[in-house]
Parts: structure tokens; sequence; C-alpha cells
């Protein structure tokens, strides 16, 4: 007996943007509108969104940029010839550190919305180790197969939450985006802040750059699946202010979701509409937190190559249920959100970075040709 195979061992560009595109869009977005509706006035939260949009698109170009250098012989060889094993060992275990408190997150917050809005009565510990049980079972097969499905999910999710914009504009005010540019720099510069952390999520491109039939063009699948999630929340931002507007935006905890509950379908075909957005939602949810806890797998396995996958997903999976129990409450759950966002930025983007810069000056071999 035969066990199945992929056909193909290596993604293309499409392939990896579309990953990267799935790894960004998560919880975040449920969450990013009223967080602006906070900070920003009127409707110009899109003006923060789209600078950190193409703040992003730009990080994520640099960072695909760098992976290119490495994309052979991993991130863990070419940074301990950069700045020695020792200082490797510590980046890279930052890193693996960095993917599973990512995925300990996500994991929370599915259990947290999967209680206000579909299990009531059930345990936010039971949910969270249901969810974190199926996401062991697909971190334990292929690689690749996590990349095919993302391509697998993405259209479902893209076109349930394009039902929900589309059937959203029958009760979308548009004297509720009014006034326009009213918001001062400062408060658009949290806006900037904000929205920049929910983009994060590209720096799986240090890791899956390895399974990429042509290298090279990896800076252009990094700009593309950047771009997608950037467009996307642009327009739930836009939406939710327009059906709720920016008063009562700030109120509510996940606009989108209660965006698919006011959502009005002729003949009322659906009543209960959110629990469809919601259920698909998980999808993406689901590949952002298998995605995150591979890269992680990833980075242990660079520097511990003896060490099998599955004795690391055993490990590991312990450590993430604890981890994403550790917030009481919904305070202590934004912080370690928070948290998580500072420590990516340094861990995952400037460290990176400041490798890069140390292998030019060192003359270090590089896999780019």
């Amino acid at each position: 007996m035969k066990f199945f195979e992929y056909g193909e061992k290596e993604v293309n560009f499409m392939d990896m943007a579309v990953t990267i595109a799935s790894m960004i869009i998560g919880v975040g977005v449920l969450i990013l509108p009223r967080s602006l509706a906070q900070t920003t006035h009127s409707s110009d939260g899109w003006i923060s969104m789209t600078v950190a949009g193409l703040l992003a698109i730009g990080i994520a170009w640099y960072l695909a940029k760098i992976a290119i250098h490495f994309s052979k012989q991993g991130f863990f060889a070419y940074a301990a010839a950069a700045v020695t094993k020792p200082v490797a060992y510590v980046v890279t275990t930052a890193l693996a550190i960095y993917f599973l408190t990512f995925c300990a997150f996500e994991a929370r917050a599915i259990a947290n919305i999967a209680k206000q809005y579909l299990f009531e009565r059930t345990p936010v510990e039971a949910i969270a180790l249901t969810f974190l049980m199926v996401v062991v079972y697909a971190v334990s097969g292929s690689r690749v197969g996590l990349i095919r499905l993302n391509i697998l999910f993405l259209p479902f999710i893209f076109g349930i939450t394009l039902t929900v914009l589309i059937f959203s504009t029958s009760i979308f005010s548009f004297e509720d985006l009014k006034p326009f540019f009213i918001t001062n720099w400062r408060d658009l510069a949290i806006g900037v802040k904000d929205s920049t952390f929910s983009f994060l999520g590209f720096e799986i491109i240090l890791f899956y750059i390895s399974l990429m039939s042509k290298p090279k063009d990896a800076p252009k699948a990094a700009i593309i699946g950047v771009a997608i999630p950037v467009f996307l929340y642009i327009a739930i931002y836009i939406i939710c202010v327009g059906v709720f507007s920016q008063f009562a935006l700030k109120e509510i905890t996940f606009p989108a979701v209660e965006l698919a509950k006011e959502m009005q379908i002729p003949g009322e075909f659906f009543e209960r509409f959110e629990s469809i957005f919601f259920t698909i939602w998980i999808m993406t949810v689901f590949t952002t937190t298998i995605m995150a806890f591979d890269c992680s797998i990833c980075a242990l396995r660079s520097m511990f190559t003896q060490v099998k996958r599955k004795t690391w997903v055993l490990i590991l999976s312990p450590a993430i249920y604890m981890t994403c129990m550790l917030p009481r409450n919904m305070s202590d759950f934004s912080k370690l959100g928070t948290f998580i966002s500072y420590f990516g930025m340094v861990i995952a983007i400037i460290a990176p970075g400041l490798v890069y810069l140390i292998a030019k000056l060192r003359k270090v071999k590089s896999d780019a040709t």
C-alpha cells in the first residue's frame, strides 16, 4: 500500500502570495474596525489603514529580498555565518517563541469569539483545546499540504466576506462617513500602529521561501500577499462605519461578526448568517494558526536537526495551550496581543535585517544568484 504524495514538492509565487494573505487574514480584521473607531474620527481610519498597508507591503518586500539570500541554507545557517552560532541560536529561538505565542494568541481569540457567538455554555478551555487538537493533526502532516490548504480555503473566505459586504449595502449610510479628514496626525499615527500590527504575518517568508521553485519571485509574492488583506480590511472597515456609525463602532467588540448579523438578505433566507460567516472565518484562523505552529517547528528543527517533526509537535502543543490560557480576561488578552506585536516587530523584522547587514559586511555566502 502506497501513501499519498503531493504531485509537486515546491510552490510557485502565486501559491506563496495566497499563503501570505491567508497568514495575515485572521482575528485582526474582526477587532481592527473598533480599534480604529476609538483612535480616529469619522471614517478617517481608512487613512491609517492605507498608510499601514503601504508600510507593511514595503517591509514584506524587503524581508522577502533578504530571505532570497538564505533560500537554500536556511535562516539559522545564514545567521550563524554572519553573527556567530551562539547569537544565531538566540535569534532563531526567539523567532520560534514568537511564532509559538502567535499561534497561542490565535487559538485563544477563536475560543473567545466562538464562546460568544456559538458555544455560550462551553468553557473557553474546552473550545481552545478542541481547536488546538485539530491544529496539531494538521501540523503533523506535509508542509506543502498546508499551503495547498490555504489555496483551498481562501476562495470560500473571500466569497462569504463579499457576500456580507454586498448585502450590507442596503443598510449602509454614506452620511455616516462624513465629515472627512478631521483626525489630527497624532491619532492617525496611533491608527497606523494598530493597523500595522494587524498586517503582521508576512514574516513566514523567512521559513517558507525554501519551498519555492523560484525564490527570486518571493518579493512579488510578498507584495501581492500583503495587498490582498489591505484591500479587504479597508472595505470591511468602511462598510462597518457606514452601517454602525463611528460612535457605535467604538462599543462593538467584534464589528465584522456583528456586520454579518445586521446584513439583510432578500427573502430572509438566512436568519443567523453570522453563524455561517463565523464558521467560514474559522478556516482562515485555522490556517493562520497551523502556519505559525509550523514556522515555530521549522525554526527549532533548523537548530536541532536530529529531533523529529512530530516530537516537536508533542513538545510544543502543551506549551501553546498553557500560553493561550494565560489571559484571565479581555484586558489581559489585549496585552498579550500587544506584546506579541512588538516582539514580532523586533524579532521577525528588525533582527533579520540586522543579520543581513552584518552578513553583507562580512561577505557571507549568499544563495542569491
